[in-house]
């Protein structure tokens, strides 16, 4: 079977970079799945996929849930979906991206994890920021996104850096592997790692007032099979380890874990 290398591309980079953050609902917007230059024409692609993570950063339990794939990019520039946010690419350049984008973080319930009794909920909050996208080449790709606005007060801010590989091992077979950091202000850090004098009152773990810093740093392996030229199935495992002030803090039960799923996605 003869097969277009480009899409397969996208599917298998797009997908490495959606599980590099352990599970979609860990981090689904840690990096955008924009690459290149604004298409010549609209498209997208949809899926589903079933995903296996840490309940919160830091747990001990893990979940199970399935997560659809629905993402668009039209050829004036703006991109809409669930890996991607809503945003503007402004890139006319090839081996370039780079533009704003709208995304969400989608907070945590405390009864979501019996570590979290009276630590309060995490609201759930629209993110604002930006990414740029550098393609070394048509295999290697490197990422960078900024997002502000989570938390109950609104003032967390994430930069995550990323690289991500992939190479065909035969005609219908790609293989992708990554790494990625997340650095944060000190607001994400109490607002996810820290214990004020109330919630310790509620809860029992000690105060803990985090610094700004390294959250942490991530690793996956993915491997991607072309059913056909739109059809892919991918299969990825990702390593995440905490550092600093995440890994020491009183509600990290579990600082190294190891996650991973399975996608299908259609291109049209």
């Amino acid at each position: 079977m003869k097969l277009h290398v480009r899409p397969l591309l996208k599917v298998a980079l797009a997908t490495a970079l959606a599980l590099a953050g352990q599970a979609a609902f860990a981090q689904a917007f840690d990096a955008a799945r924009i690459y290149g230059a604004i298409p010549e024409r609209d498209g997208g692609a949809v899926g589903l996929g079933v995903f296996t993570g840490q309940k919160y950063l830091g747990s001990r339990e893990t979940r199970t849930m399935p997560v659809p794939v629905i993402d668009y990019q039209w050829s004036n520039g703006f991109f809409a979906g669930t890996g991607n946010g809503l945003g503007l690419n402004f890139s006319k350049q090839p081996n370039i991206s780079y533009g704003v984008r709208i995304t969400a973080d989608f907070g945590r319930d405390e009864d979501l994890d019996a570590n979290l009794n009276g630590m309060g909920d995490i609201k759930a909050r629209p993110e604002f920021g930006g990414f740029l996208n550098y393609n070394l080449d048509r295999s290697f790709v490197l990422t960078s996104s900024l997002r502000y606005g989570a938390g109950n007060d609104r003032k967390d801010m994430q930069l995550d850096l990323g690289a991500v590989y992939s190479t065909m091992l035969a005609p219908q077979w790609r293989i992708g592997v990554g790494a990625a950091v997340t650095l944060v202000n000190a607001d994400y850090m109490q607002t996810n790692f820290g214990v004020s004098a109330a919630q310790s009152a509620r809860s029992g773990h000690a105060v803990y007032s985090p610094g700004a810093g390294l959250r942490d740093v991530r690793a996956n392996l993915s491997l991607t099979y072309a059913i056909d030229q739109r059809t892919a199935i991918t299969t990825a495992l990702s390593a995440r380890a905490l550092q600093g002030d995440a890994k020491d803090s009183p509600i990290t039960r579990k600082s190294n874990s190891l996650g991973g799923g399975v996608v299908g996605t259609y291109l049209f």
